[in-house]
């Protein structure tokens, strides 16, 4: 596909996801209306509250009121709080581009190189939902340092303000992540019409599953390897000198670790396995999209497979926080597996991006060693229509 044809659902889909977004930080003021804990429950009212705050223009008390760490009397902080007023109108203004900053070219490669025709519907919708969360976990993490300023006291514990901030807001990303990724989808596959033969790419068998393996692999370091408890224990109390670089743990694990476990302890071994179950599904969907990924793909290039296992990683990671849901549903009921999963979706979607990225790489050095990239391998061509044979030629009558 031409990126004049994918240009037109990229952009589509960025501006319906920033719309979103916007409506819905919005409608926070909805939530504060006398009568709102009524009609849809105290919990979910605050859980709502919780997921839209993030994106809303509405700044809180301490920085409206300049009451934030420095609001002593006589401190300029109070007297002056139109700038911090400012600082947070402008933080936001910065995480509204950066989002569609960041969701067009990111939709514009995987619609070119991932075209929802020849039955890649489903795995565009997928890639493009996925790209959806990292580009509000990208939009969150840009517009920190402005919303942390708006606070007074952004040279306090600087590092940690930033993981709490760029934990922020993901729930509500993933619902409208799925709705921009779907009409994206669906101006995609209109727009492909036309467009020529987009058939499936013939590649080896062996250097698939080789690729697929190392990616698969590299994000089993963290999910494995970092996430067991005293791994992340060690993370979280890293020391770096310097004030504003003091106490990094808790950005090391948002961006390093895509959850967390231990061994079996005062339970049965069964139901500790069970559990462990999620973790395998993550790691199975990593592996099942990288060893589809370059036969899906148009050109197995560079951006194009590294994008793909992002979005691989973080839909196995969606994937994992579902099953955790709906076991701890099973175990306590259908409300704590609600309250489960409203607080864990979404999360460790900055470890997805990062250890999609070193998994891209490693799956596209495993395909370029065994023989099956770009350079080596055909597309399968289109099908021909048989041509009807021509007549045969009777023979020269002779001459009389």
């Amino acid at each position: 596909m031409t990126y004049r044809r994918a240009a037109i659902p990229a952009l589509v889909g960025g501006v319906l996801l920033t719309a979103l977004l916007w409506w819905a930080g919005a409608s926070v003021n909805a939530l504060r209306l006398p009568g709102t804990s009524d009609a849809l429950g105290g919990r979910t009212a605050a859980d709502l509250q919780y997921w839209l705050t993030p994106w809303s223009y509405d700044p809180p008390d301490s920085v409206r009121f300049g009451t934030g760490v420095l609001g002593d009397i006589g401190d300029q902080g109070s007297a002056d709080p139109g700038r911090y007023l400012s600082l947070y109108g402008t933080a936001m203004q910065i995480r509204f581009a950066a989002l569609f900053a960041f969701f067009v070219p990111g939709a514009l490669l995987l619609v070119r190189r991932l075209p929802p025709v020849n039955g890649r519907l489903p795995a565009t919708l997928l890639a493009v939902w996925a790209w959806g969360l990292v580009t509000g976990t990208l939009a969150v993490t840009v517009s920190a340092p402005w919303l942390i300023a708006s606070y007074g006291h952004g040279s306090y514990r600087l590092l940690p303000q930033l993981a709490s901030v760029g934990s922020g807001g993901r729930q509500i990303v993933v619902v409208t992540a799925l709705v921009a990724a779907a009409v994206t989808v669906l101006v995609a596959r209109i727009t492909a019409k036309g467009a020529g033969p987009l058939p499936l790419r013939a590649v080896p068998v062996r250097a698939a599953r080789l690729a697929a393996t190392a990616g698969t692999a590299v994000v089993a370091v963290s999910s494995v390897v970092l996430s067991y408890e005293s791994v992340a224990a060690s993370i979280q109390t890293v020391s770096l000198p310097g004030r504003l670089l003091s106490e990094p743990g808790d950005l090391l694990r948002q961006w390093l670790l895509l959850g967390g476990w231990a061994g079996p302890a005062g339970g049965s071994t069964g139901h500790w396995f069970l559990y462990r179950l999620a973790d395998v599904l993550l790691l199975a969907v990593v592996w099942w999209t990288l060893r589809r990924l370059p036969v899906l793909l148009t050109r197995a290039t560079v951006p194009a497979m590294v994008a793909g296992a992002v979005c691989a990683t973080v839909v196995g990671l969606l994937a994992n926080q579902l099953l955790q849901a709906v076991m701890t549903g099973g175990d306590s009921g259908a409300r704590w597996g609600w309250q489960h999963l409203s607080g864990s979706l979404g999360h460790g979607v900055p470890a997805a991006l990062t250890w999609g990225v070193l998994a891209g790489l490693t799956a596209v050095v495993a395909l370029r060693l065994a023989g099956g990239g770009a350079e080596s391998t055909e597309t399968v061509p289109p099908p021909t229509t048989p041509t009807e044979p021509a007549p045969a030629q009777l023979p020269d009558r002779p001459a009389v």
